[in-house]
Formats: C-alpha cells, sequence, structure tokens
C-alpha cells in the first residue's frame, strides 16, 4: 500500500492544481499514481521538479530511444516498478526490442542494441554502479553524444533516479493486476 495518498485534481489546493495541471499539458494524458502522489504534496518541491522532467524528457538533443534506454537502466537499477512499469512499453514504441528489454530488466547484456544505444546503456549502468564513468566510455559518450549530449544524460539519469527513490521510498503501488517485474 502507497504510504502518500493519491491526489487528484479535485482534491488538490491551488498550487498543487496548476503544477498537476502542467504535467498533464507535457504528456497529453490523464492523471496516474506515479512519483508526482508524493512531490505533490511539497508543490515547491515537485514544481522545480515536473520542469526539469519536462526537460530531459522532451527537449534534450537526445533521441527519444537513447532517452528510453537510459531509463531502463536507471528503473533496472533501482528495481522501481514504477517506473519500469511506465517506460517499458514507451522504450518498445521507441523501437527497442522486447529481447533487448527483457536483457536490460534482467541486467544482462542486450542482444540487438546499435553503438549509440549500447554506449548510452553502458554509460548509464557504470554511473550508477561504479559512481563514476571510466575514461574510454566517457570518451566514446562524447564522441557520439557531443559535450551537452553527456550533460544532458547525466541529468537524465539523476532525475530519473530522484524520481525511483521517491517512487520507491514512498511505496507508490502498481496498478492493480499488473505483475511486478523485478
Amino acid at each position: 500500500m502507497s504510504r502518500v495518498p493519491h491526489l487528484v485534481p479535485e482534491d488538490m489546493n491551488d498550487a498543487q492544481r496548476q503544477i498537476c495541471q502542467a504535467i498533464l499539458g507535457s504528456r497529453g494524458g490523464e492523471w496516474f499514481h506515479g512519483p508526482y502522489d508524493a512531490l505533490l504534496l511539497q508543490p515547491r518541491l515537485a514544481a522545480p521538479a515536473q520542469q526539469l522532467g519536462e526537460f530531459v524528457r522532451l527537449r534534450t538533443s537526445l533521441a527519444p530511444r537513447l532517452i528510453e534506454v537510459s531509463i531502463l537502466v536507471v528503473a533496472r537499477h533501482w528495481r522501481c516498478e514504477v517506473e519500469w512499469y511506465q517506460h517499458a512499453p514507451l522504450a518498445a514504441a521507441r523501437g527497442l526490442t522486447e529481447a533487448d528489454i527483457a536483457a536490460i530488466r534482467n541486467g544482462t547484456i542486450p542482444p540487438t542494441l546499435n553503438e549509440t544505444d549500447m554506449v548510452v546503456h553502458d554509460f548509464t549502468h557504470a554511473l550508477l554502479h561504479d559512481k563514476r564513468v571510466g575514461e574510454a566510455l566517457y570518451t566514446r559518450t562524447h564522441e557520439l553524444l557531443g559535450t551537452v549530449g553527456v550533460v544532458e544524460l547525466t541529468g537524465l539519469i539523476g532525475y530519473y533516479t530522484f524520481l525511483a527513490l521517491t517512487l520507491n521510498a514512498h511505496e507508490i503501488e502498481l496498478p492493480a493486476g499488473v505483475t511486478p517485474m523485478f
């Protein structure tokens, strides 16, 4: 059971509702369970988090497919069920194969990722597991993504780590009937 209430727009104060509208506007969808169940309880935290999230998801130089590769590695690292549930379908829609998604979920080497995908996978994995990125991997990532791309990738990893920790700490639940992946 979630440790925080699931707010719905009619139960929100003005500040919460304003942030909710920004989230819905950037996603074009309906309200769902997720990290903002907790974050909206403190709108001064939720507002900049939403702005950063919108930037790293929609406004970086990184291709959407690369973003999803990195997010899945983050979700796997933190064993974050909700993050995985929300992003595995997006990764598939952006061209990742079921075999690659399953390999990331299982912590094994994805069999069909292209070179840039694999570099993003390895960079994300190294930063999370080793707390550093080795020189050769950093150099190759820089060659493929450029300076700004590496900065954006690092910010993306940090943002989705923040969300994973928020989801896990507050035990935000998967929708009813969804089987946990980890």
